[in-house]
């Protein structure tokens, strides 16, 4: 079990690496949501969201024998970018197996951190098996993007600083897609203040974690089509899930259309750049989704990995 003291000391490895991001108060979006609401900007973290965080984590602990033969990875795009940088700041190499469908702006950032890219179809091939065999075949460190404690521990980071910045918070809401964000969200904010709740957002096509929680066990659904394409995910991880189950209270639903007036609203008043995913969380405020609404609310913007023209599709759908 990943625990408070990992993540603290996964903040500590961090430091000086990854950014530590704004927390943004907007007083328009505290009337619209009919609370106090602070904004954790990931999308301006480095690769442009917190991946970074669970990625550089998990590759610095590794040996120097396994950062010479190089690292193995699976993502449908931050993950990729991240295990990407880290690997080249700490002196290794990546393969990234992705998705065909990725958008361009992702592909593009992968290769341009000096990562190998084998795509495949998330629609009919097993992503971690080709991960997996890859690993294998060529002896590489497999660094999944949320079946990892490191991994779970980096990520956790983000929430421990939003709680050093606003202590007194009365719930977290994080976006949810394998679950790794929210599980290391949960044990740093449920570490730190046993009483605050956690709050999870999926979209709506892709609420395998929400109906995980219900079955108390883990539930697959089709792989989501979906505009939050970092939150595709079938099923949740076991390890993650294995934390969720316990520390996370509730898991609301969002849908595209609502992610899209999210992005739309983010431009205009904001004056952010989120990508889908990382919109979600403003997408349940704007729409009402939290009952109970809480008090103080800190929200989690996991990334703005969006390209111009693609922000501009989507917020002129």
């Amino acid at each position: 079990m990943v625990t408070l003291s990992d993540v603290q000391d996964a903040a500590k490895r961090i430091e000086g690496v990854a950014h530590h991001t704004p927390v943004i108060r907007s007083r328009t979006l505290d009337g619209l949501a009919g609370t106090t609401v602070f904004l954790k900007a990931e999308n301006m973290q480095r690769i442009g969201a917190f991946k970074f965080r669970g990625a550089y984590n998990a590759i610095a602990k590794l040996s120097p024998e396994q950062l010479a033969t190089g690292i193995a990875a699976y993502s449908s795009g931050n993950h990729a970018q991240a295990v990407a940088l880290a690997a080249h700041e700490l002196g290794s190499t990546a393969v990234i197996v992705m998705p065909a469908d990725t958008p361009a702006a992702k592909l593009d950032a992968v290769r341009g951190y000096g990562a190998e890219i084998i795509t495949y179809d998330r629609y009919a091939e097993d992503r971690e098996k080709i991960g997996r065999d890859l690993a294998t075949s060529r002896g590489l460190t497999l660094i999944p993007p949320y079946e990892h404690p490191d991994v779970i521990a980096g990520q956790g980071t983000a929430a421990l600083e939003l709680l050093d910045e606003v202590p007194d918070l009365d719930a977290i809401l994080v976006p949810v897609g394998g679950g790794g964000l929210i599980a290391g969200s949960a044990i740093a904010a449920k570490g730190r203040k046993p009483g605050i709740r956690v709050i999870g957002v999926e979209p709506q096509d892709g609420d395998d974690t929400k109906r995980s929680l219900a079955a108390g066990e883990r539930v697959t659904v089709p792989v989501p089509r979906t505009i939050a394409d970092g939150q595709a995910a079938p099923t949740p991880g076991e390890l993650t899930f294995s934390i969720n189950k316990d520390l996370v209270d509730d898991i609301v639903l969002v849908s595209d259309d609502e992610i899209r007036d999210a992005l739309r609203f983010a431009v205009d008043r904001l004056k952010l750049v989120m990508e889908p995913s990382g919109a979600t969380g403003v997408a349940a405020l704007l729409a009402g989704k939290l009952d109970p609404l809480p008090g103080r609310i800190g929200v989690i913007i996991s990334g703005g990995n969006v390209g111009a023209a693609r922000l501009a599709q989507l917020i002129g759908e």
